[in-house]
């Protein structure tokens, strides 16, 4: 799996840990509910702007999308 499959899927993991739907993370990082599909799925290449955003939003550090 390459870098942006991991990301997706660890981003993905931390917002079902929450009870969050992708619109209500979409709504706390200030991003669209179609962009954070397409990150959670891997077609998206986020920028580290966009990462941090949605590692604020979620309350976590940027490192914990990458863990395997």
């Amino acid at each position: 799996m390459d870098i942006r499959g991991r990301v997706g899927l660890n981003i993905k993991a931390v917002r079902e840990a929450r009870g969050w739907s992708q619109e209500e993370l979409a709504d706390r990082a200030e991003l669209h509910r179609t962009y954070v599909s397409g990150v959670e799925r891997g077609i998206r290449n986020p920028t580290v702007t966009v990462l941090e955003r949605l590692a604020n939003a979620l309350g976590v550090k940027i490192g914990k999308f990458t863990d395997s």
